[in-house]
């Protein structure tokens, strides 16, 4: 009788197991779909592959004490279930990736925690955090990290070839050692490393037995380690380019010397972790305690409730959203090839992009135009135009791409000008930048159907509520750069930019989507 009693509780539990299965995979399939291309297409999120594996170990080793403690369903797992679904919700909506990864990891949290319990949800809650880290970041925060990091490990490479006595000048991200120039892209910014760094650092606490500030310090640590061992191997490469040429950034070590990188991260971290502790090991007691055995004993019927009630929810989202698809997709009025050439007394003539930049930015159409006054002072007018910025595609800030090309801001902050075919006056961003000694003057600003915002996060925020509420993303960056001449006041290049934003803005409008269509 026991063991027929045994069989029909694991048939049981293994039905509950497959409904739960249907019902997330057919919420969450694009999901999936996405985030699985991402860890192919980058190798920023190759580790991600390995994160399922490590969680399922991380149970594992949990399964005897999991076994010695009762599972006591509770109707508080409702509360993240709920908030899941409320954030898979927004995301389909909004067409955001990362809220629709957090959603199901609330979803699963809430599952465990109604029909496990707290105890046991408790006993593999380190095993739940790591799956938070096999979900890539949002793009737009990635993009503002990553081109700070650029910056950072081309400083570091600098240094270390100056004490080695080369002589090297560097220009933002490109790093000119005369014969050569060896440019620190995105793929060498050090993130690679530093988040597989931070994943590993995070693991190690779980091993590491100790106090938790030691924990703190082994996790943090992986930052400075991951970025100064990048910066060192940019100082390598160039120490052997000048040795044997710079086909070697382009080899074998470069491949390797990324492998050497994280391996000298990863003893770095267990050498932390010999000085500050020793590894910890979980011991579980071969007993089961008159409590344990009561509690299993006694026959609970609220888990057939919870079942019920966590299924209807699943299944009227899935029927809700399984109608909805996000066609938004919305083309500029008119091509931006169509941008007149004579603006005012300025007259201008078009460039292009090599196609690697118009694949890095991911725009939909863009412009560029140098303009000249009759003075011959010169306007680099440019726009990129989306027609959507939902699930993963966000416009590049000139805030992160101007210094990767060498170019410091002195001084940035927002300016108000007067433009009165916008209702009086508009608020955009103002940089002076140097380099070499040369200076310019920049304007910039998102338009996002019809608002001029001057934040990436501001940028972020509505582009989430005009695709709730809208279905619609479209957006645009506008650019305007202007150089200061030698023996001209910087007054006067900010007049000459704000008269040409005047009359260049109602013609924006109509090119760019604002609230209306036309």
């Amino acid at each position: 009788m026991k063991l027929i009693s045994f069989a029909k509780k694991n048939v049981v539990n293994l039905i509950i197991i497959a409904v739960y299965v249907i019902l997330l995979t057919s919420l969450y399939y694009s999901t999936f779909s996405w985030m699985i291309y991402r860890w192919y297409s980058s190798s920023d999120y190759n580790y991600c592959f390995l994160i399922p594996l490590l969680v399922i170990y991380l149970i594992w080793e949990k399964r005897k004490e999991l076994s010695y403690t009762p599972s006591y369903p509770s109707s508080y797992g409702f509360l993240p279930l709920i908030c899941g679904i409320i954030l898979f919700s927004l995301g389909e909506l909004a067409g955001e990736y990362y809220t629709l990864y957090i959603s199901f990891w609330l979803v699963i949290v809430g599952l465990i925690w109604i029909h496990l319990g707290w105890k046991k949800m408790k006993i593999i809650s380190f095993a739940l955090i790591m799956i938070l880290t096999m979900f890539p970041i949002p793009d737009f925060l990635y993009n503002n990290i990553s081109a700070r990091l650029q910056l950072i490990s081309s400083k570091l490479g600098v240094v270390m070839m100056q004490i080695f006595g080369i002589s090297v000048y560097r220009e933002g991200n490109i790093i000119n050692l005369g014969f050569t120039k060896l440019q620190v892209v995105e793929a060498c910014s050090g993130l690679r490393y530093v988040i597989p760094l931070m994943v590993l650092g995070l693991i190690c606490t779980y091993f590491l037995k100790g106090k938790l500030w030691k924990k703190i310090f082994i996790f943090f640590s992986t930052i400075p380690i991951a970025i100064l061992a990048n910066g060192f191997r940019i100082g390598i490469t160039g120490i052997l380019s000048e040795i044997y040429g710079p086909k070697v950034a382009e080899s074998f070590f470069h491949g390797f010397s990324g492998w050497f990188i994280f391996m000298f991260g990863l003893g770095i971290l267990l050498l932390e972790m010999r000085l500050l502790g020793k590894w910890k090991t979980n011991r579980v007691k071969g007993y089961r305690s008159r409590e344990n055995i009561f509690l299993q004993e006694k026959k609970k019927k609220s888990w057939n409730y919870h079942f019920l009630g966590a299924v209807t929810l699943l299944g009227i989202t899935l029927t809700i959203f399984q109608g909805v698809e996000f066609r938004e997709k919305i083309p500029s009025l008119k091509p931006l090839s169509q941008f007149p050439l004579q603006i005012g007394q300025w007259e201008g003539t078009p460039k292009t992009m090599e196609q690697k930049f118009i694949d890095a930015l991911d725009l939909s159409d863009y412009v560029i135009i140098d303009f000249l006054d009759k003075q011959k002072r010169l306007i680099n007018f440019y726009v990129a135009y989306y027609e959507s910025q939902r699930k993963g595609k966000s416009i590049h800030s000139p805030a992160t791409c101007l210094p990767g090309s060498g170019w410091f801001f002195r001084k940035a902050g927002a300016i108000i000008i007067p433009v009165p075919a916008h209702g009086g006056s508009i608020r955009v961003n103002r940089a002076l930048m140097e380099k070499i000694g040369q200076k310019q003057l920049c304007y910039y600003w998102f338009s996002q159907r019809g608002r001029i915002l001057t934040n990436a996060y501001q940028l972020k925020i509505f582009v989430f509520w005009d695709a709730l509420t809208k279905h619609r993303t479209e957006g645009a960056l506008v650019r305007v750069i202007s150089p200061v001449y030698k023996g001209e006041d910087i007054k006067d290049v900010d007049k000459r930019l704000q008269d040409f934003i005047k009359e260049v803005f109602p013609i924006l409008e109509e090119f760019i989507p604002g609230k209306k269509l036309s």
